[in-house]
Protein backbone atom coordinates (compact mmCIF):
# COMPACT_ATOMS: atom_id res chain seq x y z
CA UNK A 1 0.00 0.00 0.00
CA UNK A 2 1.38 3.53 -0.63
CA UNK A 3 0.95 6.12 2.00
CA UNK A 4 -2.16 8.27 -0.02
CA UNK A 5 -3.69 5.03 0.29
CA UNK A 6 -2.83 4.37 3.81
CA UNK A 7 -4.04 7.65 4.49
CA UNK A 8 -7.35 7.62 2.55
CA UNK A 9 -8.08 3.89 4.50
CA UNK A 10 -7.33 5.48 8.15
CA UNK A 11 -9.69 9.30 7.10
CA UNK A 12 -12.16 6.51 6.01
CA UNK A 13 -12.32 4.79 9.41
CA UNK A 14 -12.52 7.41 11.67
CA UNK A 15 -15.20 8.92 9.12
CA UNK A 16 -17.01 5.77 10.18
CA UNK A 17 -16.32 5.93 13.65
CA UNK A 18 -17.65 9.30 13.69
CA UNK A 19 -20.88 8.27 12.11
CA UNK A 20 -21.23 5.38 14.52
CA UNK A 21 -21.11 8.39 17.77
CA UNK A 22 -22.75 10.05 15.85
CA UNK A 23 -25.86 7.69 15.73
CA UNK A 24 -25.36 7.08 19.40
CA UNK A 25 -25.63 10.35 20.26
CA UNK A 26 -28.49 11.65 18.27
CA UNK A 27 -30.50 8.97 19.99
CA UNK A 28 -29.17 9.96 23.45
CA UNK A 29 -29.87 13.74 23.07
CA UNK A 30 -32.99 12.88 21.47
CA UNK A 31 -31.82 14.30 18.06
CA UNK A 32 -34.31 12.53 15.75
CA UNK A 33 -33.66 15.56 13.08
CA UNK A 34 -29.73 14.70 13.71
CA UNK A 35 -30.66 10.63 13.77
CA UNK A 36 -32.60 10.97 10.20
CA UNK A 37 -29.50 12.87 8.60
CA UNK A 38 -27.41 9.82 9.27
CA UNK A 39 -29.05 7.86 6.58
CA UNK A 40 -29.07 7.15 3.26
CA UNK A 41 -32.41 8.30 1.60
CA UNK A 42 -33.03 4.91 1.34
CA UNK A 43 -32.11 3.86 4.82
CA UNK A 44 -34.26 1.37 7.46
CA UNK A 45 -33.52 0.52 10.88
CA UNK A 46 -34.43 -2.81 12.28
CA UNK A 47 -35.17 -2.53 16.31
CA UNK A 48 -37.95 -5.16 16.44
CA UNK A 49 -35.17 -7.85 18.72
CA UNK A 50 -35.30 -4.93 21.05
CA UNK A 51 -39.21 -5.11 20.85
CA UNK A 52 -39.55 -2.01 18.72
CA UNK A 53 -40.18 -1.44 14.85
CA UNK A 54 -38.67 -2.05 11.62
CA UNK A 55 -39.06 0.57 8.31
CA UNK A 56 -37.81 3.47 7.08
CA UNK A 57 -35.87 5.92 9.11
CA UNK A 58 -38.63 8.45 8.85
CA UNK A 59 -41.01 6.07 10.09
CA UNK A 60 -38.51 4.80 12.59
CA UNK A 61 -37.29 8.30 14.11
CA UNK A 62 -41.18 9.11 14.77
CA UNK A 63 -41.19 5.69 16.84
CA UNK A 64 -38.07 6.15 18.48
CA UNK A 65 -39.30 9.50 19.42
CA UNK A 66 -42.21 8.32 21.31
CA UNK A 67 -40.81 5.62 22.76
CA UNK A 68 -38.15 7.02 24.08
CA UNK A 69 -40.29 9.69 26.08
CA UNK A 70 -40.15 6.81 28.90
CA UNK A 71 -36.49 7.37 29.68
CA UNK A 72 -34.93 10.65 31.32
CA UNK A 73 -31.57 9.28 30.66
CA UNK A 74 -30.15 7.30 27.57
CA UNK A 75 -25.96 6.85 27.32
CA UNK A 76 -24.83 4.34 24.19
CA UNK A 77 -21.76 2.65 24.94
CA UNK A 78 -20.85 1.42 21.41
CA UNK A 79 -17.42 -0.62 21.48
CA UNK A 80 -15.37 -3.63 19.56
CA UNK A 81 -16.44 -2.04 16.47
CA UNK A 82 -15.38 -4.07 13.43
CA UNK A 83 -14.98 -2.43 10.10
CA UNK A 84 -15.17 -4.07 7.16
CA UNK A 85 -14.51 -2.06 3.56
CA UNK A 86 -16.09 -3.35 0.37
CA UNK A 87 -17.13 -2.00 -3.09
CA UNK A 88 -20.98 -3.29 -4.10
CA UNK A 89 -21.55 -4.73 -7.45
CA UNK A 90 -23.10 -1.74 -9.95
CA UNK A 91 -22.35 1.00 -7.26
CA UNK A 92 -20.32 4.13 -7.77
CA UNK A 93 -19.54 4.87 -4.22
CA UNK A 94 -17.77 3.08 -1.23
CA UNK A 95 -19.91 0.44 1.32
CA UNK A 96 -18.61 -0.69 4.55
CA UNK A 97 -20.51 -3.16 7.26
CA UNK A 98 -19.57 -2.31 10.96
CA UNK A 99 -20.45 -4.62 13.89
CA UNK A 100 -20.10 -2.91 17.00
CA UNK A 101 -21.38 -4.28 20.39
CA UNK A 102 -23.33 -1.93 22.73
CA UNK A 103 -24.24 -1.26 26.39
CA UNK A 104 -27.42 0.95 26.91
CA UNK A 105 -28.06 2.41 30.81
CA UNK A 106 -31.28 3.99 31.09
CA UNK A 107 -33.36 5.93 33.76
CA UNK A 108 -36.85 5.59 33.64
CA UNK A 109 -38.52 8.94 33.27
CA UNK A 110 -40.75 8.51 36.30
CA UNK A 111 -37.66 8.79 38.77
CA UNK A 112 -37.72 12.12 39.67
CA UNK A 113 -34.77 13.68 41.40
CA UNK A 114 -31.05 13.63 41.67
CA UNK A 115 -29.34 12.07 38.91
CA UNK A 116 -29.54 8.05 40.48
CA UNK A 117 -28.05 5.04 38.65
CA UNK A 118 -30.17 3.61 35.76
CA UNK A 119 -32.95 1.49 36.14
CA UNK A 120 -33.16 -0.11 32.49
CA UNK A 121 -30.00 -1.52 30.87
CA UNK A 122 -29.59 -3.63 27.78
CA UNK A 123 -26.83 -4.90 25.43
CA UNK A 124 -26.29 -6.03 22.41
CA UNK A 125 -24.80 -5.79 18.90
CA UNK A 126 -25.38 -3.17 15.94
CA UNK A 127 -25.17 -4.36 12.28
CA UNK A 128 -24.60 -1.05 10.14
CA UNK A 129 -24.16 -1.01 6.31
CA UNK A 130 -22.87 2.37 5.36
CA UNK A 131 -22.38 3.45 2.05
CA UNK A 132 -20.19 6.80 0.93
CA UNK A 133 -22.41 9.55 -0.67
CA UNK A 134 -21.54 13.20 -1.70
CA UNK A 135 -22.04 13.76 2.13
CA UNK A 136 -19.97 11.64 3.39
CA UNK A 137 -20.60 8.22 4.86
CA UNK A 138 -24.27 7.49 5.75
CA UNK A 139 -26.15 4.31 7.28
CA UNK A 140 -27.95 2.70 4.66
CA UNK A 141 -29.37 -0.09 7.58
CA UNK A 142 -28.75 -0.96 10.86
CA UNK A 143 -30.28 -4.28 13.01
CA UNK A 144 -30.10 -4.34 16.42
CA UNK A 145 -29.39 -7.67 17.72
CA UNK A 146 -30.48 -7.41 21.46
CA UNK A 147 -28.94 -9.95 23.59
CA UNK A 148 -30.14 -9.33 27.15
CA UNK A 149 -31.80 -6.82 29.51
CA UNK A 150 -32.24 -5.83 32.74
CA UNK A 151 -35.58 -3.81 33.83
CA UNK A 152 -36.78 -2.14 37.15
CA UNK A 153 -36.85 -5.30 40.13
CA UNK A 154 -34.59 -7.79 38.25
CA UNK A 155 -32.03 -9.21 40.25
CA UNK A 156 -28.58 -9.77 38.23
CA UNK A 157 -27.91 -9.36 34.48
CA UNK A 158 -30.66 -11.48 32.38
Amino acid sequence: MTQRVELAAVMDRLAVDGLITDYAVAVDDGDWEAYRELFTPDGRADYRSAGGIEGEVGKVAAWLEESMRLFSMRQHLIVNRRVRFGVLDQDRGDFARVQADYVNPMRLAADEGPATAPDFVCGGRYAFELLRTEDGWRVREVVVREKWRRQPGQVGSG
